[in-house]
């Protein structure tokens, strides 16, 4: 009963996304994945599956795997990240990419890349991918070209670099801090197997859209400039002092959610303080606490009735002995990726997290790693990859670009394969 109800809130919920992503009430809008989510939570716990009790043990409980923690953490990095966007940092970067192409689409195309990962590597995959896919649909329009190479390679360099640090992705976070993997060891270990998977994923787009940036851009005007210079250092400098004390917190003996939570706060304070004394009025800090993803809060939450379920009625030990303890790496990178793709990144990450402590412990490690793998480059098999996808396919198509689900599938497969088996043999390198 336990499979079965699952089963059918993931299908319910697959559906949705494709389907009906949103709904209105009272000009309230609402995504509907994380509503059949929570039902099929409520049911579980209704139908005595699991107690309250058990659920509210396991929501204060003392360990690694503390959803709230977790939620906390990547919620405090995103604000911080919106913030900046807000600021106008990544339109700025985004523009001064467009002007010093010289009317090449090839080099374009390789700045813009390189821009992407830089950016998601020190913020977030989601937060680069809702700020630069209305730009890229703006300027192709401008220069009177075809915007699905550039589109595609902002989609694919988010979601290949993102793994790059924990605070990438929500779903590094939630593996690496629920099995109790540090920022350090996280980067010791992550570091190459991106670079590998970033440098093929790369040259396989080189390959794919090599006609088409071959092609002269059309002269834009547009021009971006940032208003508020002020706040944009304040952001930087939060933002950066965070990321140093992400990288020392497992030394100086301070948790990471406590890091990201404090410079959140302070950020929110210092720039009211600021905007007080310059008399700004036109700039909106509640418009970023908005645009923070809270549906995840609810979503993330009934994930983790359905593993503690899981736990409880035995289906993730049963997992667990089904994948076998050879080939850890291979093995749990891409069943992982395909999970993805039939659940969604968010999902899988909290059933495989519950399925790896089965394993012997020296086999942890590896299952972890590789899942975080193919969490994030699952999201471009797929638009039912990842929830960011989903938002990209609807900005796209908000903006008249012609990219159909299949056309997604057929670029996302040949690049996303190779890449998943690169990084992940690089990976198997690493922790050898």
């Amino acid at each position: 009963m336990v499979i079965l109800i699952s089963v059918i809130t993931c299908i319910l919920l697959i559906l949705s996304i494709l389907v009906k992503p949103n709904i209105t009430i009272k000009k309230v809008s609402l995504g509907t994945y994380w509503l059949i989510a929570l039902a099929g939570a409520i049911i579980l716990i209704a139908f005595g599956f699991i107690s309250p009790q058990e659920v509210g043990k396991g929501l204060i409980a003392k360990t690694a795997i503390n959803p709230l923690k977790i939620l906390v953490l990547f919620l405090s990095m995103t604000i911080q990240s919106i913030f900046l966007d807000e600021v106008g940092l990544f339109r700025y970067c985004a523009n001064v990419a467009l002007k010093k192409s010289n009317g090449s689409q090839l080099k374009l195309f390789i700045e813009l890349y390189i821009l992407v990962s830089v950016l998601t590597v020190f913020t977030s995959n989601d937060i680069i991918i809702l700020t630069f896919t209305p730009f890229i649909c703006y300027f192709s329009k401008e220069a009177k070209i075809n915007p699905v190479p550039f589109l595609f390679a902002e989609f694919v360099a988010a979601n290949t670099w993102s793994m790059t640090l924990i605070i990438g992705n929500p779903t590094n976070v939630y593996l690496a801090s629920s099995n109790g993997i540090t920022f350090v060891e996280y980067v010791k270990t992550m570091v190459l197997p991106t670079l590998g998977g970033g440098i093929i994923s790369f040259l396989i787009m080189l390959l794919l859209f090599k006609k088409s940036l071959h092609d002269k851009l059309a002269q834009s005007d547009y021009v971006f400039n940032i208003k508020y210079k002020g706040l944009l250092l304040i952001g930087i400098i939060h933002l950066s002092i965070c990321t140093i004390l992400l990288v020392i917190s497992s030394y100086i003996g301070i948790e990471m959610w406590a890091i990201t939570f404090f410079f959140a706060v302070s950020l929110i304070i210092i720039s009211t303080i600021y905007m007080k004394v310059a008399k700004i009025k036109d700039f909106s800090l509640l418009k970023c606490l908005k645009r923070a993803p809270w549906e995840l809060v609810p979503f993330l939450i009934s994930m983790f009735v359905f593993v503690l379920t899981f736990d409880k009625a035995g289906v993730s030990e049963k997992i667990c002995s089904m994948l076998g303890e050879n080939n850890t790496i291979l093995k749990y990178g891409f069943v992982s990726f395909f999970t993805a793709n039939l659940i969604n990144n968010i999902p899988m990450s909290v059933l495989f997290c519950s399925i790896v402590k089965f394993l012997e412990a020296e086999k942890v490690l590896s299952a972890v790693f590789a899942s975080i793998v193919g969490s994030n480059i699952g999201a471009f098999l797929t638009p039912i990859g990842a929830l960011a996808g989903i938002m990209w396919l609807n900005i796209v198509k908000k903006n008249n670009v012609k990219f159909s689900f299949a056309e997604f599938v057929k670029y996302g497969f040949i690049v996303s394969i190779p890449t998943l088996f690169v990084t992940l043999v690089v990976l198997a390198g690493v922790l050898k």
